[in-house]
């Protein structure tokens, strides 16, 4: 039971400690989960949609703790009991998604590692059972350290934490997991490779043949049968390749403008996935930054999930020389975590990406 208890107590740690980094590295990621999960469709839990960020960064950073706590041995009782609590809940949050389909990832691992929704839950019901036989093995749990240096161990990985969460905050991602990372090439990111495998599908088509009701499963055809059609359903049974990038458009007027702008050997995206929501003391710096681009010969545009009549109010308010186009909201969360955010791209690749707070940094030759 020691050896069993030992090798538990190193595994739920590395695993907390790893965890809890991904998603710290991007709190605002993990926030975005977190309303998905709050959101009428799946918890109908509205009233904590405000709270999202702070909620993401406190459990991000106590999973962190938890996992440095365990590996100490630094109170042992409250740090099992956390985990315990912490871990049913995760339980019952994946299994949730999984049962139901509602949360397709569950933001575990961030954008580092995507699982599924029934692999998350196994991931999770693992962990339970590793934190049961801690539990259980309570009284082998012992620290290498003396109080002072528990104390000290702790302190300082909560000090980390929260230096390492108030920069991501304020500046970008420091690892960057996204399909839309600094050298990424956008129309790359969106192309099938040749022989990729495709998506195939069970059709169970349903018929009323002499009074009684038949069933014909085929992978698409329509079957010959002599009778009356009632109905079909359709079952995936192998998922076909889905690129990286899949759901990135640049509309205007109902049309798609994505590859003609991203042939441009000069471009800047201006992005802010809700104006509402924008931090717009930005703005009059964005105003600054991109009249010096356009100077420079780059074209310059904005993308936003915002109407129209918002989009030129910002830019009669702020003056700006340059239009906005029509982008999913999610997408351009998914492509920079600032709102507003800016991007600088050569024929689709992305050459510079930064937060608001960094807009001086950009550099247009």
């Amino acid at each position: 039971m020691k050896y069993i208890v030992a090798l538990s107590r190193i595994i739920v740690g590395i695993l907390f400690i790893i965890s809890g980094f991904i998603k710290l590295n991007d709190p605002v990621g993990f926030s975005f989960k977190l309303e998905e999960y709050f959101s009428p469709g799946v918890l109908d839990l509205d009233l904590l949609m405000p709270y999202a960020l702070g909620i993401s960064i406190f459990v991000v950073v106590l999973e962190v703790l938890l996992g440095v706590m365990l590996l100490i041995g630094f109170r042992a009782k409250i740090t099992i009991w956390s985990l315990l609590l912490m871990i049913v809940f995760f339980t019952f949050l994946t299994f949730y998604s999984a049962y139901f389909n509602k949360v397709t990832d569950c933001g575990c691992f961030g954008d580092a590692i995507k699982l599924t929704p029934w692999e998350s839950f196994t991931k999770d019901v693992i962990l339970l059972v590793l934190i049961i036989v801690l539990f259980l093995g309570i009284k082998y749990i012992k620290s290498p350290f003396g109080d002072r240096a528990q104390r000290l161990i702790v302190g300082l990985s909560l000090l980390f934490s929260a230096i390492f969460a108030y920069y991501v905050l304020n500046h970008l991602p420091a690892l960057d997991f996204r399909p839309y990372k600094i050298g990424a090439n956008i129309e790359e990111g969106m192309s099938v490779p040749e022989n990729a495998p495709v998506a195939i599908f069970d059709y169970s088509w349903k018929f009323n043949v002499n009074g009684e009701e038949k069933v014909v499963v085929t992978n698409g055809d329509y079957p010959s049968v002599d009778g009356e059609f009632i109905g079909v359903e359709t079952k995936e049974i192998q998922k076909g390749y889905e690129p990286p990038i899949h759901d990135f458009t640049i509309e205007r007027d109902g049309e798609d403008m994505a590859i003609s702008l991203l042939q441009e050997p000069k471009l800047v995206m201006v992005i802010a996935y809700d104006l509402a929501k924008s931090h717009y003391g930005a703005f009059r710096e964005i105003k600054e930054v991109t009249d010096r681009a356009m100077k420079n010969g780059f074209k310059v545009i904005g993308m936003s999930a915002s109407g129209v009549d918002y989009t030129q109010k910002m830019k009669s308010e702020y003056q700006l020389g340059f239009d906005f186009y029509f982008t999913d909201e999610t997408t351009l969360k998914t492509i920079v975590r600032s709102n507003p955010g800016v991007l600088v791209l050569e024929q689709g690749t992305i050459i510079q990406k930064v937060h608001y707070n960094d807009l001086g940094d950009l550099k247009f030759e």
